[in-house]
């Protein structure tokens, strides 16, 4: 039998409701929203009950997501699963760091808020916007980003799809030249231009707030979206570097798959992870987690 990856999801198909089941039939997963009340009040009643509005706010987006994202995956192992690996998409890699153990629940739970924080800020002060691309090779979309000033692809996602960031006002030339490449370019409802250098400030200000915490070795490998391979070396530089460069999704699953993975589970809100991991490599099996149907049906 092959190997598990427990990938955890990122931000943007959070939703109402999120987590709510998992939370009433499980023990492990209702432990993690407790958590994250004691640190941040009301977390789970705004994953429960907040508006579709307010969740998109980053600040309220990023814990709430974390938050759904860890108990998912507590109710996975909840059922004797054993997982060899785990990773991240982007907001996921924080739930990922405290699932493997380089730190406790309690401070990836206070690290993703502070990430929040410094992502909000610094969208704020640099207005920018990211447009997802299908159709086209992502090299190819990396020349026509080139083109423009202040336009960078940021999220390889797979084969088939390659999300670029980018000032505002590049926007509309930007989807016409896709267009007209036969390309689709489909903007994305967001608040920031993330994993670009827009998001500079940011990475500084976690590299401060990361500097006085001791970090663990994971008791379970973790790749990294900064290297697309497994944390080693100075596992902060990986932190601060990931907010602020490419999310480098498709070469992270292909060497998952290198390394014996067949089997990746999905945790947390939606199934973006999935649908990517099965245009990567059609040959694994991919599934998600996110809701009581999904989690009695597991038999992995």
């Amino acid at each position: 039998m092959g190997k598990i990856a427990l990938v955890f999801s990122g931000q943007g198909a959070q939703y109402p409701g999120m987590g709510k089941e998992l939370y009433d039939c499980s023990p492990a997963a209702k432990a993690v929203y407790d958590m994250a009340d004691s640190i941040r009040e009301g977390t789970s009643n705004q994953c429960f009950n907040g508006t579709k509005e307010e969740l998109s706010v980053t600040v309220n987006t990023q814990p709430t997501v974390f938050t759904a994202d860890l108990a998912a995956a507590e109710a996975v192992k909840e059922k004797g699963i054993k997982i060899d690996y785990v990773a991240g998409f982007s907001l996921g890699e924080i739930a990922a760091l405290g699932f493997s153990g380089i730190m406790s629940y309690e401070d990836a739970f206070k690290l993703v808020c502070k990430r929040a924080e410094l992502m909000d800020r610094a969208a704020n002060e640099t207005p920018g916007t990211m447009v997802a691309v299908m159709k086209l090779t992502p090299e190819r979309i990396e020349e026509i980003a080139s083109e423009f000033d202040e336009c960078w692809p940021v999220n390889y996602n797979s084969p088939a799809q390659t999300v670029v960031a980018m000032n505002k006002d590049n926007l509309e030339a930007f989807c016409e030249k896709i267009k007209s490449e036969k390309g689709r370019a489909v903007p994305l409802a967001v608040s920031g231009a993330f994993h670009s250098p827009y998001m500079a400030k940011a990475a500084v200000g976690l590299g401060e707030y990361l500097a006085d915490m001791t970090l663990n070795e994971p008791t379970i490998p973790l790749y990294a979206n900064y290297t697309a391979e497994e944390y080693s070396g100075d596992y902060k530089s990986l932190i601060t570097n990931q907010c602020k460069n490419p999310v480098k999704w498709q070469k992270t699953v292909e060497n998952l798959i290198a390394n014996g993975v067949d089997t990746f589970i999905e945790v947390g809100v939606g199934k973006t992870l999935t649908g990517l991991i099965k245009k990567i490599d059609r040959n694994v099996t991919a599934i998600k987690v996110e809701n009581k149907e999904d989690l009695d049906a597991l038999n992995v």
